[in-house]
């Protein structure tokens, strides 16, 4: 038998499907809709975390929980070159920071050496996609300009290998404020880390992409030996 979590969920779920909650319409508020539902705020909440998880709802701070207009799938590309979808907007944020913890063993770097993070937040309209920080030494930072969105360019001259970790994992508390999901949501958190012919890291990224508005698609070509060996 389904809990009442569930039940009030699939109830709201055919309001929105059906149209009677359009995109961008705010919800009665949490009190008015357990009285409604004739439960307690607590399960009331739960079943809207249900719905905030599948992308159907989302909860603004201070002002409530709005039907969430249809999201636009996008896809990242291994390697990080390629951009998102241009129509999305980006807001970029600069930072000139230090090198310590987790950043020094991300850079390979020295400590309290001087880094430059270029802070990230693409979005369609007023929905967030996308959160990435890149770290790219101070020095060569004048070098680099920020190109198609979310990387910066101007490095790709020394690169010889970005190596690329993926996860699935909650979201921070900072990360579901500023992407606007529920902390319950599943993100792919993605780890790139660029080296240039000697070795060195000249950029390294950061990124979280929601489970409900995001792909990953990798690409592996053979190698010749590969190619070879098959033949």
């Amino acid at each position: 038998m389904p809990s009442l979590r569930h039940t009030i969920a699939a109830d709201l779920r055919t309001q929105i499907s059906t149209g009677n909650l359009k995109a961008g319409e705010r919800l009665a508020s949490e009190p008015q809709l357990a009285a409604r539902y004739k439960v307690s705020t607590a399960t009331l909440r739960n079943a809207l975390a249900l719905l905030q998880a599948d992308g159907l709802i989302e909860k603004v701070h201070g002002k409530g929980n709005f039907v969430r207009p249809p999201l636009r799938r996008i896809t990242y590309v291994g390697g990080g070159r390629t951009p998102f979808d241009p129509t999305l907007q980006v807001s970029i944020r600069t930072t000139n920071l230090r090198a310590c913890g987790h950043l020094r063993a991300l850079l390979r770097v020295s400590p309290n050496s001087p880094l430059t993070e270029f802070l990230c937040i693409a979005h369609e309209g007023k929905s967030p996609h996308s959160l990435t920080r890149i770290y790219v030494p101070r020095d060569l930072a004048p070098a680099v300009q920020l190109g198609s969105p979310p990387w910066p360019q101007g490095a790709e001259a020394r690169l010889v290998e970005t190596r690329e970790t993926v996860i699935a994992r909650l979201p921070t508390p900072e990360e579901a404020t500023t992407l606007r999901i529920s902390s319950a949501l599943a993100v792919l958190a993605i780890t790139s880390v660029a080296t240039d012919t000697t070795g060195r890291v000249v950029e390294a990224a950061l990124l979280v992409l929601p489970g409900d508005r995001a792909d990953a698609v990798f690409t592996t070509h053979p190698t010749t030996e590969e190619r070879e060996t098959e033949g």
